[in-house]
């Protein structure tokens, strides 16, 4: 598990792709490194990935066809920078939300307008997902942990960052037409769907 609070962002200096498969590694400063042993959980622009090999300061990953389907690891490329959170422990100060790091799916970044310090990010995601984005809820963004500000039940919301964020992530530099990984907050999606099965059996109910 994470706690959605990334540590910085870390370039990729390593790519080998195969057939459903894309093997890479990430240069990572000492803090990152302590302790950091092979099968260990790392996450990596929001997404779980497993320590596979460290060779001084490159941790190596890999990534299967279903991951490279369902996030944005499918197009990464040589010195891009991805943002990096090693998984939490018991007693660890949880800063954001529980964060599990599977990725529910991508979603595409609709504009971004800057006013000052302020930045704003609006993401369209599938409409089906949007009973799961509630205003002031959490989701998990590239492995971010974000409250979300508006939404449209058409499948866009907002998010508004503060600079501290945008410091240790890559929101900064997101542009229109970008693909994020998207986790929604799985407490959400329990309570909503536990609701709606509630509401549809009282329905039958009353039908019969």
């Amino acid at each position: 598990m994470f706690t959605g609070i990334t540590r910085g962002t870390y370039e990729v200096t390593q790519l080998q792709r195969e057939p459903d498969l894309l093997r890479y590694a990430v240069r990572m400063p000492p803090a990152l490194l302590a302790g950091l042993e092979l099968g260990a959980s790392v996450s990596i622009d929001g997404v779980c990935q497993t320590v596979v090999s460290v060779l001084g300061p490159e941790v190596w990953f890999d990534a299967i066809r279903e991951t490279l389907d369902k996030t944005t690891l499918d197009s990464l490329r040589l010195g891009q920078r991805v943002s990096v959170e090693r998984s939490c422990k018991i007693g660890d100060e949880l800063g954001g939300h529980l964060v599990s790091g599977h990725v529910t799916g991508t979603g595409v970044i609709h504009d971004v307008r800057r006013d000052g310090h302020d930045v704003s990010l609006r993401v369209d995601v599938p409409g089906a997902w949007m009973k799961y984005i509630q205003p002031k809820g959490f989701i998990a963004v590239d492995g971010s942990s974000l409250t979300v500000g508006e939404t449209s039940h058409s499948g866009r919301f907002d998010l508004h960052l503060i600079p501290e964020t945008l410091r240790l992530t890559n929101f900064g530099t997101k542009q229109a037409g970008d693909r994020v990984n998207i986790e929604l907050d799985p407490r959400t999606v329990a309570i909503v769907d536990a609701v709606e099965r509630v509401m549809e059996e009282r329905a039958r109910n009353e039908r019969s």
